[in-house]
């Protein structure tokens, strides 16, 4: 209870800035002597890294993406956790932070579509007084990543330096370090959808162009309006009925392949 009320009591006043933990972090990170970038030696795993304090309800992680490694699939995770970082020794870490942090700890992490953590991408996250885990990606618009997160005690940041994401940067989250060209995710906020051409119709309205791709399970059948009115009332995907984390924009499909090829 006396951590509860002193975390939410000083919920407007986030105190020091925010630097990884210098010694609870995964077995392949070496950190600058700031402790502001995290850079992954070898193979896709053992990136975890914290922050140095607990993050109050609402306060933005701010970082960048400084470098990438071909080869892995998949990239960076970002969360929050109740693991005081000061209590774990750095060997007890498991090598991912999905599942095997949130299997052994309440911890509470998603992973990053691709094309969100580009490098010199700035990503910044948080979480809000419901437990909702957001994102927000340059200067794109917010997107939910996840629900669920038990509020109410201390929660320290908890980001995993994975597969493709190399190196990682903690950023000064009032900064403006957006680069000059972004790719912006989708939001439920009003846009102008295009009249589809026959054959790329909307599964749900017929009358706008498919243009989004449901996250994890990579449905494009349905326009951003339709996808974020599904997102908002079911989070089920129509087709398949997995749970949407996020809603992106569709890749068109190369020339010479897929639809339209003969």
């Amino acid at each position: 209870m006396g951590a509860q009320l002193s975390f939410e009591a000083n919920a407007k006043s986030p105190g020091e800035a925010l630097r990884f933990h210098t010694e609870a972090k995964g077995a392949q990170v070496h950190l600058d002597t700031r402790g502001c970038t995290a850079h992954r030696r070898a193979t896709f795993h053992d990136g975890i890294v914290f922050s140095q304090r607990p993050v109050l309800p609402g306060e933005r992680v701010a970082l960048r993406v400084l470098r990438q490694e071909g080869g892995w699939r998949g990239g960076l995770r970002v969360g929050f956790t109740r693991l005081d970082p000061a209590r774990v020794s750095a060997s007890s870490l498991p090598p991912f932070v999905c599942p095997d942090l949130e299997e052994r700890s309440p911890t509470w992490a998603a992973m990053l579509p691709d094309r969100c953590v580009l490098e010199g991408n700035v990503v910044r996250f948080w979480v809000n007084q419901r437990g909702w885990l957001f994102a927000k990606i340059n200067a794109g618009r917010p997107i939910l990543l996840r629900k669920g997160v038990l509020m109410g005690a201390p929660l320290w940041a908890v980001m995993d330096v994975y597969g493709t994401t190399k190196a990682i940067e903690l950023l000064d989250p009032t900064a403006s370090l957006y680069p000059t060209t972004s790719w912006s995710v989708l939001s439920d906020e009003a846009v102008a959808e295009p009249e589809a051409t026959s054959g790329e119709e909307c599964a749900i309205c017929f009358y706008h162009a498919a243009n989004t791709c449901l996250v994890p399970c990579g449905h494009t059948h349905f326009c951003s309006s339709c996808s974020w009115r599904v997102f908002r009332d079911t989070a089920k995907c129509p087709v398949c009925r997995w749970q949407i984390e996020a809603v992106v924009p569709a890749v068109p499909p190369p020339l010479g392949t897929g639809v339209g090829s003969g």
